[in-house]
């Protein structure tokens, strides 16, 4: 499921450094070093694997930026990922990839997962975003 995390995370650094004036060229160096703060949640939804798609969209899509995946799934299984907000003052970028498998009927799995880079002050971005995004989907 990170195929791209690295990336993705490099680049939103460097652009928010390029817009404060930064170096962005640096920034993404320095940023692919850094370590990553990741956390993964499984859910159980209690509704058929359509709704749960459209559910997980609507939500992920209103805490951040959709982000074009490049490869598709089979029938059962759709991926969703945005770029999100998090740390203090939603400043530290965010990648949450949602997979979403058909169960059953009336049952689908989605698999959250949350990653960000950490610099010298650990802020747990990853973790709070999954916990955070985890809870409204379980509502």
């Amino acid at each position: 499921m990170d195929e791209r995390e690295d990336e993705l995370l490099a680049d939103e650094l460097a652009a928010l450094a390029a817009v404060a004036g930064g170096w962005g060229g640096l920034t993404r160096l320095v940023a692919k070093l850094m370590r990553k703060n990741v956390h993964e949640i499984e859910l159980v939804v209690a509704v058929p694997f359509e709704d749960a798609v459209e559910r997980v969209a609507r939500v992920l899509g209103r805490a951040g930026r959709g982000v074009c995946l490049g490869s598709e799934l089979c029938a059962d299984q759709r991926m969703i990922r945005v770029v999100a907000g998090g740390g203090v003052g939603g400043m530290n970028p965010v990648v949450v990839t949602a997979l979403v498998t058909k169960v059953g009927a009336s049952d689908s799995q989605v698999r959250l997962r949350a990653a960000a880079k950490e610099g010298l002050i650990r802020q747990r971005a990853g973790e709070r975003t999954a916990a955070r995004l985890a809870a409204l989907l379980d509502t």
